[in-house]
């Protein structure tokens, strides 16, 4: 694996521990201010910009502090020049769900971009299989 790999390993795990520890600063440091995200609960139509990214997390952090967790089980890394895209599943859940589906798992995809030398997450998208609107 590759320098960048390595790098956008360590920005997705730094991400991801963040998100389990409710730490809203850190879950927004690594993103471009273009972000777009496609999320589990709506607004379906995705958000844009880091202000509107930064809005639906504390939700999700009241939900994760009764219980819920947030785990990285796989992750994939393919970097280029200045694009990348990264691809993981998360144990993500109550344990009264998780024990209720002991595979389900949450499918994270995210594209990112090198600006000024440094990795940003410009996408990301968050789904459950079978799950529909």
């Amino acid at each position: 694996m590759g320098n960048d790999a390595e790098q956008i390993r360590g920005l997705v795990e730094r991400w991801a521990r963040a998100v389990h520890l409710g730490r809203l600063e850190t879950v927004v440091e690594d993103h471009a201010e273009d972000i777009v995200m496609f999320d589990v609960p709506p607004p379906y139509e995705g958000v844009r910009g880091i202000d509107a990214y930064r809005e639906v997390w504390p939700p999700f952090f009241e939900w994760q502090a009764r219980g819920a967790v947030f785990d990285v089980e796989e992750l994939e890394v393919t970097a280029g020049g200045d694009v990348a895209f990264a691809h993981a599943l998360v144990r993500c859940g109550t344990e009264e769900e998780l024990a209720a589906r002991p595979g389900f798992r949450l499918r994270l995809t995210l594209g990112l971009r090198k600006e000024a030398g440094r990795w940003v997450v410009a996408h990301e998208h968050h789904s459950f299989p079978g799950l529909s609107p």
